[in-house]
């Protein structure tokens, strides 16, 4: 087998790392690379991987002095594109175990145009579903039940002959496709909804997803930053960091997309058609409807008030998409092929459900003209859509 370049950004993580670090270098088939970054880390992250290197050789280490995080969405990038040496890359996190034959699984299954995703087995601290194994070997390393996994992986015989369609971490790919369509995009930074962004990008570039249930990690689950202590979560406890990131980024990827992530059973990604939508709000407008709207669209028009500048002056900082092109009083004429007018007045959570469906609405209306839908009027001049444009990153 020829080794893999395995990309492990971490942060305040140590605990994890070390579990994670010994696990691919007892697990693996051949000494594979590892290259790390430490992400301005605190907790002796970057003294003990310095250790590490003077026995390990292939040990690769980028590091971020900080004080502030660079994040996943940047090191991922960085790692692969200055430190992996190998054609082969597997996007892997700090909380993960790698099991015996996953690498050889990935090293089967692995070609170009291909992405390879191990089979998560993880602890109940979230919901199951069909894409991973649920089972409880511990939910912090010292916990951890190492005996009892491969046991289980011994006896379970549900993964012979087996592969799903699905992508997830880890995964594996060739750098060459990975680069092809210019890594993760930076929108993202510093880390939530990269990952989804970049599966829709692939899924468009034609990659064939495989998921193997021959090849396992146990994943102790979101201890980078969702549950990490360091940012003020715990097992089972959103940090405040990751609300807020994953916040910002759910609604930069519904303005890039035009709709929240979207995928199926098995985690495929699904990606619908991306209009240039305009929407008017009429009779009237305040901060909330601005900004619950605005990321569904392309441009929002809207009665003029002191919201819209507070509005843009709050918001700007979390996106790179410029408000001021996407924003814009209602005396302005929309030009975009799809037009919605909205009663701001009659605006609620129940009829709002038809804004964030407007793609898959528009698609199943399948002709140029007028139509009503609840309290939105919709006008179609063009249907041209621009999903294919959002495959190769310009960052």
């Amino acid at each position: 087998m020829k080794p893999i370049s395995f990309i492990i950004p971490s942060r305040n993580n140590l605990t994890y790392l070390k579990w994670c670090y010994e696990s691919i270098r007892k697990n693996s088939s051949v000494e594979h690379e590892i290259c790390f970054a430490d992400d301005a880390s605190t907790d002796g992250t970057l003294e003990h991987i310095l250790v590490w290197m003077k026995r390990d050789k292939n040990i690769k280490l980028h590091v971020n002095k900080g004080p502030e995080r660079e994040g996943l969405t940047i090191l991922y990038d960085k790692l692969v594109n200055e430190y992996a040496t190998n054609d082969r890359v597997v996007f892997f996190h700090s909380d993960m175990y790698l099991c015996p034959n996953a690498d050889k699984e990935i090293d089967r299954l692995l070609e170009k145009g291909k992405v390879v995703s191990l089979t998560r087995i993880e602890p109940p601290l979230h919901p199951d579903g069909p894409e991973k194994v649920l089972k409880d070997f511990g939910i912090e390393p010292e916990e951890f039940d190492e005996e009892g996994l491969l046991e289980f992986l011994e006896e379970d015989k549900q993964g012979e002959d087996r592969v799903t369609e699905g992508v997830f971490a880890p995964w594996a790919i060739y750098k060459e496709d990975f680069q092809s369509i210019g890594g993760h995009d930076k929108l993202f930074r510093p880390q939530s909804k990269e990952d989804s962004d970049i599966f829709n990008r692939l899924h468009l570039n034609g990659v064939k997803f495989i998921q193997t249930w021959q090849g396992y990690v146990y994943h102790m689950t979101c201890r980078g930053s969702r549950f990490n202590p360091s940012a003020g979560g715990a097992p089972g406890k959103d940090s405040p960091e990751w609300i807020e990131t994953t916040t910002k980024n759910m609604r930069n990827f519904i303005r890039k997309w035009g709709t929240a992530v979207q995928h199926d059973e098995h985690m495929k990604p699904i990606v619908s058609p991306k209009y240039d939508i305009g929407i008017v709000i009429e009779n009237y407008c305040d901060y909330n409807i601005l900004s619950n709207c605005e990321p569904w669209c392309s441009n929002i028009f809207v009665p003029d008030g002191g919201y819209l500048q507070e509005y843009i002056k709050n918001e700007q900082p979390r996106t790179d998409y410029s408000l001021r092109r996407r924003v814009h009083r209602d005396r302005a004429y929309p030009k975009n092929g799809i037009v919605v007018r909205i009663d701001g007045e009659r605006l609620n959570n129940e009829n709002f459900q038809f804004i964030t469906k407007l793609p898959d609405i528009i698609k199943d209306s399948g002709d140029f003209g007028s139509f009503e839908l609840g309290i939105l009027k919709i006008r179609i001049t063009n249907l041209q859509t621009s999903e294919e444009t959002l495959i190769k990153n310009d960052n």
